[in-house]
């Protein structure tokens, strides 16, 4: 299957359950020998740093018999002036897939229009497909279904919660967005998804009244990376939206918590609710390594 995922909507509801079937075998240890890329080489390109985009798809990788090739922007010529649109011709001719990290959704846009091997975002400042991909399968493998549940996205509307949002679209889970006036998600992708969706997906202000029985609370850091500049002004406007154990309370008594990390405790979230029981935040990264592991499976052929 010879296409790029820049998004979650650039896959479809029956791609991403059977990708999640695979994934679950594989995290089970279901041919836990085969080797689908021997011989294929896998770009792996980081302009932000990264913990579980690296480890995630360079481990992956090598259990699936390939080859990661890991570089950032000063090992490359586009540190050095040459076109993002010659790169991707470049590339093309030596690898077998491209995973990019970056901060300009339009700059992975245009690699991936001048590349004939799949592209994969592996976070961009508008959409971060593989971490919606880990987020549904934690749905699934904790609560046992998808379709149906409640997912509260407590914080700033960013591309995790972008990428939330197509998801539910396509999954047919209610998302209910709580955050501050001026931090609301991408309005475009909102209103696009809300139209296709059988589900509800609203964003209000008031955080407890999205916790309100859901199914699943989620949170991420309030400052993202190149937003360093706007972190007091920003600490200042999301103080009401913690996930604590009062916000917890709200929620159904079995809720799960899920954070895609890296966590700034004691700003979006306390110690004792990311290391509390309903805490699945480790194995919601986990599942980074085992989704990403099937949708490379799925996209080098």
């Amino acid at each position: 299957m010879n296409k790029d995922v820049l998004k979650i909507s650039d896959l479809t509801k029956s791609e991403i359950e059977i990708l999640l079937d695979r994934a679950i075998a594989l995290k089970s240890g279901k041919d836990a020998n085969a080797c689908p890329l021997i011989g294929k080489s896998i770009g792996l390109f980081f302009e932000k740093p990264s913990t579980r985009t690296r480890l995630s798809f360079e481990a992956g990788i090598y259990q699936l018999g390939g080859n990661a090739i890991c570089m950032t922007p000063d090992e490359l010529q586009l540190g050095r002036g040459e076109t993002i649109a010659d790169t991707g011709r470049t590339i093309s001719r030596y690898l077998h897939a491209f995973m990019m990290r970056t901060f300009s959704h339009a700059a992975l846009e245009t690699l991936a229009a001048n590349s004939s091997i799949p592209v994969i975002n592996g976070l961009s400042d508008i959409h971060h497909p593989c971490q919606a991909l880990a987020d549904v399968m934690t749905l699934l493998e904790k609560k046992g279904r998808i379709e149906g549940m409640k997912v509260a996205f407590i914080g700033d509307g960013n591309n995790v919660c972008n990428s939330l949002i197509e998801a539910a679209a396509l999954l047919g889970f209610h998302l209910t967005i709580a955050c501050p006036e001026g931090f609301e998600p991408h309005n475009e992708i909102l209103e696009k998804s809300r139209s296709l969706a059988k589900s509800e997906i609203i964003v209000l202000r008031d955080p407890r009244e999205a916790a309100g029985m859901a199914d699943a609370l989620y949170t991420d850091v309030w400052v993202s990376m190149g937003q360093e500049k706007e972190a007091e002004h920003k600490k200042k406007k999301f103080m009401e939206y913690q996930i604590n154990t009062k916000m917890l309370s709200c929620a159904k008594k079995d809720a799960i918590v899920l954070h895609c990390l890296p966590a700034h405790r004691g700003e979006e979230i306390t110690d004792e609710v990311m290391d509390g029981p309903q805490s699945v935040v480790f194995d919601q990264a986990e599942n980074r390594l085992h989704t990403q592991k099937a949708l490379l499976e799925m996209l080098v052929k």
